[in-house]
């Protein structure tokens, strides 16, 4: 089994690249003390409210996104995101700090949040949100340059190679807001991620040397798992490392056909091969 040193090893090296799913980001908090909602039961909830929805609603949070999006409008999910995550302040993770200080060439961030972008908000980068039911073009995705102050939208083709690339599929608030939140957020824009239209061009080249370790993530739901396969792992890839210390049956079946490696341990774990000290170890 490939131990924990070897992975950040890869990290840093730029060879591994992160994958942050919804449990990356605990530990963040408002200034209440609140947890930010990432993962589906805690957006679901403070979506409706802070109210359960039906059963079968709670099963996903597109799902639930979907059914209040058909009785309120989409606005009214893009609203409730951007409060969210924009206008209230969330605590930075040690996890973010640190991968946002090893200038990376590539990182993945499944969430809405701003935390990765805040964490890169001194360091020039280029920005990729996944779109989704847009007109106009063929393509599902936008493309942004951030200087060290401001973002500015760019075409396909003036993207600076040198500049670190921060992909964010289901978008973010900022520098517009842009989600893929819904259902029928999800099936459009998986239709064009599995038909190539998601990715930009430059990017499919990059990737496909490239291994991937998974973190923060379960690998329960059909959406996040065709993200996943479809945004990482191409026909050349290597195989892939997801950091689980609890996986069941059904996730260990999905790594063993998709060839990713668990590794039975959790982000603390990581953190503390790399040598970070976190909240809970200052304690």
């Amino acid at each position: 089994m490939t131990d924990l040193n070897a992975i950040v090893d890869g990290i840093k090296q730029g060879q591994i690249v992160p994958y942050l799913g919804a449990y990356a980001l605990n530990g963040s908090t408002n200034a209440a003390g609140d947890p930010i909602p990432a993962d589906s039961d805690s957006l679901i909830y403070a979506m409706n409210n802070g109210k359960p929805m039906a059963p079968k609603l709670m099963y996903e949070f597109p799902r639930a996104a979907m059914n209040l999006e058909l009785k309120r409008g989409r606005r009214f999910i893009t609203q409730f995101l951007v409060k969210t995550y924009k206008d209230t302040e969330w605590s930075n993770t040690a996890l973010h700090d640190w991968l946002a200080s090893l200038d990376l060439p590539y990182l993945i961030d499944i969430n809405r949040d701003l935390l990765i972008q805040n964490a890169y908000k001194d360091r020039p980068h280029t920005l990729i949100l996944g779109v989704a039911r847009i007109g106009g073009t063929d393509y599902r995705f936008k493309l942004f340059d951030y200087d060290g102050e401001n973002y500015k939208e760019i075409t396909i083709g003036t993207t600076n190679p040198s500049k670190p690339i921060l992909f964010k599929p289901m978008g973010s608030p900022v520098p517009e807001p842009h989600f893929i939140a819904s259902d029928a957020d999800y099936v459009d824009y998986i239709t064009e991620l599995m038909g190539g239209f998601a990715i930009p061009a430059f990017l499919k080249e990059y990737r496909q040397k490239k291994q991937y370790l998974l973190m923060g993530l379960r690998l329960q739901r059909d959406t996040e798992r065709m993200v996943m396969a479809d945004i990482t792992f191409g026909a050349d890839s290597p195989k892939g490392y997801i950091l689980l210390p609890d996986a069941n049956d059904k996730e260990k079946r999905f790594c063993e056909r998709q060839n990713i490696e668990i590794i039975e341990a959790d982000i603390p774990d990581l953190l503390q091969a790399a040598g970070v000290e976190t909240m809970a170890q200052a304690a």
